[in-house]
């Protein structure tokens, strides 16, 4: 019998899990596939907005902004990396100018600082790559960008450094109200708790409606991108955006935490909940679009496309709280965009209504720090140079697009819920993740993760069951 269930290993799920590890309760998460941040955390803009965008009163504009507020902090605690750009929102034309004026008024009244309206001439100077036939934009030097995987990752291990369990794997398949609290039926057994925490993203709905009468409905939202090659980034300083539509925020061009430019996401409504493939029309959009805000983009130097998808609700802003008709179960639903940088807003709100509701207790022992993979390449070369005296594993350079080590995917691979497949390498460490997109170093990468994993190389997968690389051996080859 779990104090709570968390079902999700998203960054919401994560950020609650680590919030409430530091009371004194029961918790596990609990997370269909092998690794955390295999959703909709893992395919997004990686963009930390500024919050003018949300409706004032709404839970998007509160936590937006608390959860900018908290990101730096965040960031020197568990040691991932994120940086204040500043973002812009290019107006074309005067008569756009009244729906500029208005998220100048809506951010100011969300409480995001700096906010203010710069002419042409002061927008070409910031980015000398706008277009040209730009009139003006909206200036918020509180934006920023992180690496959505490192704050995922960062935000799990912290968390079972604080004593959450974490069951991959293992998917929920029924709810059923107990006189104690609830139990779940999973594809790995039962499971027994006294309160659920419903953190599972574009499945939310499917969550939901397995305990209240009152249905939720989730729409996928599929977002397609294109990433261009590292040294791309310098194109533009700054996450430049279009004045946002119907379906969100537009394209935008935006230089990545780790150098490269990203360009992206459409904004279409599916029903396929897996529906993560690109299309040509979508990846012809995005760079029609995204030409309009930035010219000269470097497209040749594209180096690899891929789709996300949004968990939207139709009350179009977050839902957390106790669902009406099921007490003790806690929706975190329809967390879209800015859900990312929300993340540690939505743990700390979650976190908070559980403290209440079930009288929980502080822990005296909460670990608030934590350490991430260390990268070598950040070393100056004397302590570079004793590292790999001391331990020459991190003088074998296994991708040498992005200079990743030995050393570094084996601290992936058995450092706390450590990777179990090549995307979860791929994103702890970027191993795969340049230029020749895993053509090199996929080989070497597999046999350390086989080695240090403990894993039959046949084994191994992409991400996850169904997903394995080999298939078989070849007895004639010695």
């Amino acid at each position: 019998m779990y104090d709570i269930i968390i079902i999700g290993g998203g960054v919401s799920g994560a950020a609650i899990a680590r919030e409430l590890s530091r009371y004194k309760a029961e918790i596990c998460l609990v997370e269909k596939e092998e690794d955390v941040c295999s959703g909709t955390s893992k395919a997004n803009s990686a963009i930390i907005h500024a919050g003018y965008d949300a409706v004032p009163g709404t839970l998007k504009a509160k936590l937006n902004v608390r959860g900018n507020e908290m990101m730096e902090e965040l960031a020197k605690d568990l040691d991932f990396p994120f940086k204040r750009n500043g973002s812009l929102v290019l107006c074309r034309n005067e008569e756009d100018m009244p729906a500029l004026q208005m998220l100048l008024e809506r951010g100011t009244e969300n409480g995001v600082k700096g906010l203010r309206i710069l002419n042409k001439a002061e927008v070409l100077t910031m980015e000398p790559n706008a277009a040209d036939n730009i009139h003006a934009a909206l200036y918020a030097p509180t934006g920023g960008i992180v690496c959505p995987f490192e704050l995922n990752i960062a935000l799990a291990e912290s968390a079972y450094m604080n004593g959450v369990a974490f069951r991959f794997q293992t998917e929920v398949q029924d709810i059923k109200k107990t006189p104690d609290g609830f139990a779940l039926y999973t594809n790995q057994g039962k499971l027994e708790t006294k309160c659920v925490v419903n953190a599972a993203g574009v499945y939310a709905d499917k969550i939901h409606n397995m305990v209240s009468e009152k249905k939720l409905h989730i729409v996928p939202r599929a977002g397609e991108y294109c990433l261009m090659d590292k040294g791309t980034g310098s194109h533009v300083s700054r996450t430049i955006f279009t004045l946002p539509g119907k379906f969100g925020k537009g394209i935008l061009v935006t230089p990545t935490i780790h150098g490269n430019l990203l360009i992206g996401p459409t904004a279409v409504d599916i029903e396929d909940k897996e529906g993560t493939n690109t299309t040509r029309e979508g990846l012809r959009q995005v760079m029609e679009k995204a030409a309009v805000s930035v010219k000269n983009l470097p497209v040749s130097q594209i180096i690899t496309s891929f789709a996300g998808l949004r968990a939207h609700a139709a009350q179009d802003d977050f839902i957390i709280g106790e669902a009406e008709d099921a007490e003790g179960f806690i929706d975190c639903a329809g967390i879209e965009s800015p859900g990312l940088t929300s993340c540690p807003a939505i743990g700390e709100m979650t976190a908070e209504l559980l403290r209440n509701k079930m009288g929980l207790e502080e822990k005296d022992n909460f670990i608030s720090t934590r350490k991430g993979i260390l990268k070598p390449a950040r070393l100056s070369r004397e302590d570079r140079i004793a590292l790999i005296k001391e331990k020459p594993a991190y003088g074998n350079i296994i991708c040498r697009c992005e200079m990743i080590s030995e050393g570094e995917i084996i601290d992936a691979v058995t450092r706390p819920l450590g990777a179990k497949s090549i995307d979860g390498i791929k994103r702890r460490t970027r191993a795969g993740m340049g230029r020749c997109q895993s053509g090199f170093c996929l080989p070497g990468t597999m046999e350390i993760l086989s080695r240090e994993g403990k894993l039959d190389i046949l084994d191994i997968g992409k991400s996850g069951k169904g997903s394995q690389l080999l298939t078989g051996r070849n007895k004639d080859v010695l």
